[in-house]
């Protein structure tokens, strides 16, 4: 997918969060994203990733700052019920997105929920599954999953909304190496503008074009190649994080080449 400079889909100015009392979670984030990008956004656990990605879809209102999506502001719950059709979000914890008795109601409550008739939603959750890899799971129990399982189906979920933008957090997490490089293989393929939270850097640096950085509530990007303790040398060595492929592991340059 090409980047379309012009096309601005998520815009956010001097964004602040923190809970009553709380020290501050987001501190002054100023963030551009348009249509094309595949973003990474790596950084410490309670530096603000998952936070940023709930206030971008309005799960938390922020304390000051502006967010525009899609060319429109977002200043009211109503204004955010309509994007989230539009975003898609996948949770760090599958159970937070799987609720239904069976896989196939979870994947096409996503599209009943935009009013597609039941036999509409039923094909969408089919091909979806299937083009997941995910055929002849439909009538399983949600809840006895694997946990390899489990994360393909919520990514299914949604997908099956057809978003225009993808929100996954840590979409690795709790996969083993041959479901990691599954993972990486499938988002690979999507033509969806995304933006990816991981510790894991081989995801990262296999499906992004551009990684930025959080700590302490604030972003930037990060570009720089700081040594650390692995056998090789590349960026982003500042912030914990995993390989789940050795050296296989690409580098950024290589990626951004490919």
């Amino acid at each position: 997918m090409l980047v379309n400079e012009n096309n601005l889909l998520i815009k956010l100015e001097d964004i602040h969060f923190s809970y009553a009392g709380g020290p501050p979670i987001l501190n002054g984030i100023n963030f551009e994203f348009h249509e094309g990008e595949r973003v990474g956004l790596i950084g410490p656990n309670g530096s603000g990733k998952t936070t940023l990605f709930h206030a971008i879809i309005g799960l938390l209102k922020p304390n000051r700052g502006t967010i525009e999506i899609f060319g429109k502001k977002m200043e009211e719950e109503k204004h955010f019920v309509q994007i989230r059709q539009e975003i898609g979000l996948l949770f760090q914890d599958s159970d937070d997105q799987l609720f239904s008795p069976t896989v196939l109601e979870d994947v096409a409550f996503g599209p009943l929920n935009q009013g597609k008739t039941m036999d509409e939603a039923i094909d969408i959750s089919r091909d979806t599954l299937g083009m997941l890899g995910l055929s002849g799971l439909e009538d399983k129990v949600t809840h006895k999953l694997s946990g390899g399982e489990k994360r393909l189906v919520s990514l299914a979920t949604v997908l099956s909304m057809q978003p225009r933008v993808l929100l996954l957090d840590e979409p690795t997490t709790g996969l083993d190496p041959v479901s990691s490089e599954r993972m990486i293989d499938i988002v690979n393929r999507l033509d969806i503008s995304s933006i990816f939270i991981s510790h894991d850097m081989d995801f990262i640096v296999q499906t992004t074009q551009r990684i930025y950085g959080m700590e302490k509530g604030r972003i930037f990007l990060e570009d720089e190649a700081i040594p650390h303790t692995h056998v090789h040398s590349h960026g982003f060595g500042r912030f914990p994080h995993s390989h789940s492929y050795g050296d296989k592991l690409r580098t950024v340059s290589e990626t951004k080449n490919s």
